[in-house]
């Protein structure tokens, strides 16, 4: 995950997380499994969806899954879980206390 980190240019940022789901187990409890066939043929197995997730003390605030009815894994348009789209969701949520994202 460092390495995502660094070619993503967020390395030591403490405001980024990037977390693995070796086991699957949290793909599994946020039910964000992809398990289209079309995806697994090419990936070979269930992965996990595309998705951003906001959490604050461990508590998720909101998630977004870009998938659609056509498009399983996000590929044609995976805007929903990027940053602008986030970022748009928490400014809705309740005042975090804080003055700025």
């Amino acid at each position: 995950m460092a390495g995502w980190a660094k070619d993503q240019g967020v390395e030591g940022n403490d405001l980024i997380t990037f977390m693995g789901d070796p086991s699957g187990a949290l793909t599994q409890s946020l039910d964000v499994v992809l398990d289209h066939p079309g995806p697994m043929s090419v990936l070979g197995g269930p992965r996990c969806k595309r998705f951003a997730l906001y959490a604050e003390d461990g508590v998720v605030k909101a998630i977004n899954v870009s998938e659609g009815p056509d498009d399983p894994a996000g590929d044609e348009d995976p805007s929903a879980s990027c940053a602008p789209a986030m970022i748009n969701v928490i400014k809705q949520l309740e005042p975090l206390g804080k003055t700025e994202l």
